[in-house]
C-alpha cells in the first residue's frame, strides 16, 4: 500500500527549493540575509496590487491581520497565512498519526517538508481565487477576466516569495524563521506608527496628531491649560494615547520577566563521561502557539459572523452568533452582541466596569482556550513528556539521580511538562487579558506575539555569541 506522503514525491521537482548551506554561515551573513528578507517583506507590504478597484469600508479580515502579517490591498494581502495554515495542518496530521512520518529518517523529513510546501502553494492559489471571487477588490464583472487573473497571479507570486524567504531563513542562512520575523515586524511597525504617526485627524477638539508621542508635544505647545493638555494626551479615547503606550511598555517588561521562569533538569550523556547538561522546561513551554491558535479560532469566528450578519442580519441564529456595527469613524465593523461579542476583548477598564459579564466571559474563555490549546499542542507537535523521553533516550541521555529507564525519565518529565504547558498557556492568556484591559497599543495578542518572538531572536543571538561567532 502506497504511503500518503509518497504521493508528494512527483511534485518535489516542481516546487521552489532553497538548498541547504554547504558551510556554517557566519553571524554577519545571517544578519545580512535576515535584513534582506525583511526588506523584501516590507516592500511587498507597501506595494499595491495592480488592477484592483478602490475598496473602502469594513475589512472582513481586520481581526486576523495581526497573526497573518498582512496588509490590505497590497502584494502582502495573504501574508503568512498559507504557510502557517499548511504547517499547522501537517503538524496535526503527523501528531495524530494520520500520516506515517519517521523524523529520524531524512527521506521522510524531506517528504514532509515537500508536502507542507505543496499544501502552502495550493492554499495560496485557493485564497487568491477566493479573495477575487468574493469581491474583496471590487465586483468581478467590473474587474474583468484580465484584471482578475492578473490579481491572482500577483498574489500567487507574492505567496511564493514568502515561502522561499521563510525556507531560506529556516535552512540556516538567516536567523529564526520568516513566520516569526514577519509577525514581529508587522506588530512592532503598528506600535511605532501609533506612537509617532504624523498624520492629522479632525476631531471634536480640533485637529489632532494620530501618534501618541507627537500628540503629547503638540497639545503641550498649543494649549494654554497645560494640565488639561496632559489629561487629553493621556486619556483621549478616539486615538492612541500616552497611557496606552505606557501600558504597552509595561506589558513588554512583564513578559520578558516571565520568560526567565524555567526548571533545569540535569542530564548526562552515556557517550561522554562526566559531561553534564541541563534540559530546560520553561514556563512558556509552548511559546506563543496557544495565543496563535486562539487568535486563529477567534478571527475565523469573527469573519464568518460578520459575513453572515451582512447577508442575514435579521436571522435570530445569526444574531446569536454575533451582531456588528460601526462604533467609530474608521468604518470598521465591531461586535456589539452575540457570542463573538462576549469572546472579544474589552479595550479599557471603563468598558469592563460598564459590562462586567462581558469581561468575566472573556476572561474565562481566554484562560480556558489558551490552557487547552497549549496542552493539545504538546501532544501533536512531538513535545510531550513521552516524546521528550524518547528523544533523550535516542541521544543516550539520562537524568542525573534517577534510574536509566524510559519509564523513570517519562515519570520525571510528567511532573513538569504538562503543568508548564497548561499553566504557561494560562499565563499567556492572563497577560493578554491584562494588556487588553489596559488598552495597550497593538492588542494583547499582538504584544505577546511580538515579545516572545523578539526574545527568541535574543536567545539565538546569545547562542551564536556562546559559539564564538564574530558578531559585527
Amino acid at each position: 500500500m502506497v504511503r500518503p506522503l509518497e504521493l508528494v514525491r512527483p511534485f518535489l521537482t516542481l516546487l521552489p527549493d532553497i538548498e541547504l548551506p554547504e558551510r556554517r554561515v557566519a553571524f554577519r551573513e545571517k544578519a545580512a540575509y535576515t535584513a534582506v528578507a525583511l526588506f523584501v517583506f516590507l516592500v511587498c507590504s507597501q506595494l499595491p496590487l495592480y488592477g484592483i478597484k478602490t475598496n473602502s469600508g469594513s475589512d472582513p479580515f481586520y481581526w486576523a491581520r495581526v497573526i497573518m502579517a498582512s496588509n490590505r490591498g497590497t502584494c502582502m494581502e495573504l501574508g503568512i497565512s498559507p504557510i502557517v495554515t499548511s504547517g499547522l495542518v501537517m503538524q496535526l496530521l503527523a501528531g495524530s498519526k494520520l500520516i506515517d512520518v519517521d523524523n529520524s529518517v531524512k527521506a521522510d523529513r524531506e517528504l514532509l517538508n515537500g508536502a507542507q510546501k505543496l499544501l502552502g502553494v495550493l492554499i495560496t492559489i485557493g485564497e487568491a481565487v477566493a479573495y477575487v471571487v468574493s469581491g474583496m477588490y471590487g465586483d468581478v464583472r467590473e474587474l474583468g477576466a484580465g484584471n482578475a487573473i492578473l490579481i491572482i497571479v500577483q498574489l500567487f507570486f507574492a505567496g511564493i516569495i514568502v515561502i522561499c524567504l521563510d525556507e531560506m531563513l529556516q535552512h540556516g542562512y538567516g536567523l529564526g524563521s520568516g513566520i516569526s520575523l514577519f509577525i514581529a515586524t508587522n506588530i512592532c511597525e503598528s506600535i511605532i506608527w501609533k506612537a509617532f504617526s504624523p498624520y492629522t485627524v479632525a476631531g471634536p477638539r480640533g485637529v489632532e496628531f494620530e501618534g501618541a508621542i507627537i500628540a503629547l508635544f503638540h497639545l503641550l505647545l498649543t494649549r494654554g491649560d497645560k494640565v488639561r493638555a496632559l489629561k487629553e494626551a493621556f486619556y483621549r479615547n478616539s486615538l492612541p494615547n500616552v497611557l496606552q503606550l505606557m501600558s504597552t511598555i509595561a506589558i513588554f517588561m512583564v513578559v520578558i520577566y516571565f520568560q526567565g521562569f524555567r526548571v533545569d533538569l540535569p542530564v548526562r550523556s552515556k557517550q561522554r563521561r562526566g559531561a553534564q547538561q541541563n534540559y530546560p522546561i520553561k514556563l512558556f513551554y509552548t511559546s506563543n502557539m496557544p495565543i496563535i491558535l486562539q487568535s486563529a479560532l477567534v478571527s475565523n469566528l469573527y469573519f464568518i459572523s460578520q459575513l453572515l450578519y451582512k447577508r442575514y442580519g435579521g436571522n435570530i441564529l445569526v444574531q446569536l452568533l454575533g451582531k456588528w456595527q460601526e462604533v467609530d469613524m474608521s468604518g470598521q465593523m465591531h461586535p456589539v452582541g452575540g457570542l463573538v461579542y462576549y469572546i472579544s476583548a474589552p479595550h479599557s477598564l471603563s468598558q469592563v466596569a460598564a459590562n462586567p459579564l462581558h469581561a468575566l466571559v472573556y476572561v474565562a474563555f481566554m484562560l480556558g482556550a489558551c490552557a487547552l490549546f497549549s496542552k493539545t499542542w504538546i501532544e501533536v507537535s512531538g513535545s510531550s513528556a513521552n516524546d521528550v523521553a524518547k528523544q533523550l533516550r535516542e541521544q543516550q541521555m539520562f537524568l542525573q539521580g534517577h534510574r536509566d529507564t524510559v519509564q523513570s525519565l517519562k515519570k520525571e518529565l510528567n511532573r513538569y511538562i504538562p503543568t508548564a504547558a497548561a499553566f504557561g498557556g494560562m499565563c499567556i492568556g492572563a497577560l493578554t487579558i491584562v494588556a487588553d484591559f489596559m488598552g495597550a497599543i497593538g492588542s494583547g495578542t499582538g504584544i505577546l506575539l511580538a515579545v516572545t518572538i523578539i526574545y527568541q531572536y535574543f536567545e539565538a543571538y546569545e547562542k551564536e555569541k556562546a559559539q564564538g561567532q564574530m558578531l559585527f
